[in-house]
């Protein structure tokens, strides 16, 4: 469930320093025209035009969603939920919802180890794709060694394989 809590935090992150630029920025502001200072003031307006645009945004579009996608990881990594179905009930969803939701978190990789197969999630037993090991015996030293398709030599005298 790493993945997902390393972009939850990052939104969380990002929408409170956005949250806290609003009160600042009018401090800034404040106390800017207050002392004469248009750089402070300035700044201060700055700020408080990205709170006051970027607050709501980020909450709504950048921390909601992953949220979201967090409850449908842990749904199925701790609760060990693996259908669609059992999912959508316990959180209350439609199952296209779920649907969809699943098919953005493994987009994201937020799911590692699993793989759907209809509304079904399983472990994905697959190994990685391995180099083919053959036999051999060196026709001029006689060692017995194995070798790939890659290096099709002797790793003793350096001789050719002929198979």
């Amino acid at each position: 469930m790493q993945p997902i809590q390393k972009a939850l935090r990052k939104s969380l992150i990002l929408c409170v320093i956005l949250t806290l630029c609003l009160p600042l920025g009018g401090a800034m502001m404040g106390v800017g025209f207050a002392i004469s200072q248009p750089a402070v003031w300035g700044v201060g307006i700055g700020l408080l035009v990205v709170g006051f645009y970027g607050t709501p945004i980020g909450w709504a579009i950048v921390y909601a969603p992953r949220k979201a996608l967090q409850r449908i990881v842990s749904a199925v990594m701790e609760e060990h939920l693996h259908t669609v179905n059992e999912i959508a009930v316990q959180l209350s969803m439609s199952e296209k919802d779920v649907r969809n939701k699943l098919d953005l978190c493994f987009q994201k990789r937020y799911l590692p180890g699993i793989k759907r197969e209809g509304d079904t999630l399983i472990l994905n037993e697959n190994r990685e794709l391995g180099k083919q090991e053959l036999y051999a015996e060196c026709t001029a030293c006689g060692a017995r060694f194995l070798y790939t398709k890659d290096s099709k030599t002797c790793p003793y005298c350096g001789t050719p394989i002929k198979k």
